[in-house]
């Protein structure tokens, strides 16, 4: 794959993943766009990568609802025992007039109205039509000018001569055009026109999080804008895949678990922690398919399983799809497969890539990698999903087996960027 993660191979295994795994702190320090952070600074540097235990977690099994349109945007359910996306169906948005804030004084700090509060003005509804329907989904206000961020799965209906028109929280409207889409990542940048004076969200350091810490999440449930809902952060590093690209790379995230309440419409718009800092972008849901009143669509409502992109790994690539460049993704340059033994654990390679970095380390076919940054990998997914949050030329240590011994070797990752040699 152009990746280096994978396609599935005749076995039905994810075979070319996104290579490597995150480190622990060994990143060097870069530096996000100008996008707002807690105290008021517009800028911050990327946080050290730190992986924690349960990134080695299964993969979610039965269905992930991607939770991106209350139409067909973003509806598409994804079965783990089948490892591709189904079908998705249509529905009416529903109509509402915006929620205005009725509190007669302001709310205390650090509770969930306090969060509503600050935050709800930095939320947007984004409906979307294109050539194959209607959709609505949700975004993040990221600069007073209009830059937005949302999910790739809530605006790629727009993307063949479709239309974008974003709803603000004071009740005003604007058409938008998008800047730049990551299927890799699941996220897009889009540009609201003839806008200023927005109220930009305050970006927030996902790596700071711990399971059990309280957080809300914001957006447009079945087109119902401007909705809170609160919970926990019940998982960390959750290796959550929804599909592939159309190069058959999978597209895999190590996401953040929450019980907040989240429904299709909600997809683009911002988990938050308690001081109002978004530190996720929603995107995903479980769903029990089986009791969906739904039908064969799976489109049922929140479980109390709901995943979100953790921004942290995510804004290297928002910055350069608003500045219009391509984004660029890590890779170790191989294929990947689950083990067949239920006994095993680990990520199978099945090819590596020529002058990879992979190869030059001496991985081959059949090796199983174990660890990544001293990480446990429990299977292909959960080895993309550490990967994609490393960026190129970061240096991850590697531990796999080959013929029953143990090696490792520190790794610089490679970048699917083109090649610009002639």
């Amino acid at each position: 794959m152009s990746d280096g993660f994978p396609p599935q191979d005749s076995a039905g295994e994810p075979a070319d993943q996104h290579h490597p795994a995150p480190q622990h702190g060994a990143h060097t320090p870069g530096h996000y766009p100008g996008w707002p952070a807690p105290g008021g600074t517009l800028t911050q540097q990327r946080p050290p990568r730190r992986r924690r235990a349960g990134l080695a977690a299964a993969v979610v099994a039965t269905s992930l609802l991607v939770g991106g349109g209350a139409g067909i945007g973003g509806a598409a359910v994804w079965d783990a025992t089948h490892d591709d996306p189904a079908g998705s169906t249509s529905a009416s948005p529903v109509s509402t007039s915006t929620v205005a804030n009725q509190s007669a004084a302001p709310a205390a700090d650090g509770s969930v109205e306090s969060v509503a509060q600050k935050v709800l003005p930095s939320v947007v509804k984004i409906d979307v039509s294109g050539q194959q329907g209607e959709a609505s989904g949700s975004g993040i206000i990221l600069t007073a000018d209009g830059t937005i961020l949302t999910n790739n799965h809530v605006v790629e209906l727009a993307e063949d001569g479709g239309s974008l028109r974003v709803d603000f929280n004071d009740g005003t409207s604007a058409e938008a055009k998008i800047l730049g889409t990551d299927p890799l990542t699941d996220t897009a940048v889009i540009q609201a026109s003839g806008v200023s004076d927005l109220t930009p969200a305050t970006i927030g350091k996902s790596a700071n999080l711990g399971v059990g810490q309280g957080v809300v999440a914001i957006g447009s449930p079945f087109g119902l804008d401007a909705t809170v809902t609160s919970g926990i952060v019940s998982a960390l590093d959750r290796p959550v895949s929804v599909g592939s690209d159309d190069q058959g790379n999978s597209t895999t995230y190590p996401a953040i678990q929450t019980d907040a309440a989240i429904n299709p419409g909600n997809s683009g718009g911002p988990l938050v922690d308690m001081t109002g800092a978004v530190i996720g972008i929603n995107s995903s849901i479980r769903t029990a398919t089986s009791e969906s009143p739904y039908g064969s669509s799976g489109q049922s409502g929140s479980i109390g399983l709901g995943f979100a992109i953790p921004i942290d790994e995510v804004m290297p690539i928002v910055d350069q799809m608003a500045k219009g460049e391509t984004p660029t993704h890590a890779r170790l340059g191989i294929k990947v497969g689950d083990p067949q033994g239920s006994d095993e654990s680990g990520a199978v390679v099945s090819d590596v890539t020529s002058g990879s970095t992979a190869e030059k380390a001496g991985l081959a076919a059949g090796d199983l990698i174990t660890q990544v940054d001293g990480q446990r990998i429990t299977g292909a997914d959960s080895l993309v999903a550490t990967i994609r949050s490393y960026r190129p030329g970061d240096t991850v240590s590697v531990t796999w087996t080959a013929g029953g011994k143990e090696q490792s070797a520190d790794l610089v990752l490679d970048s699917d960027a083109p090649s610009t040699n002639g």
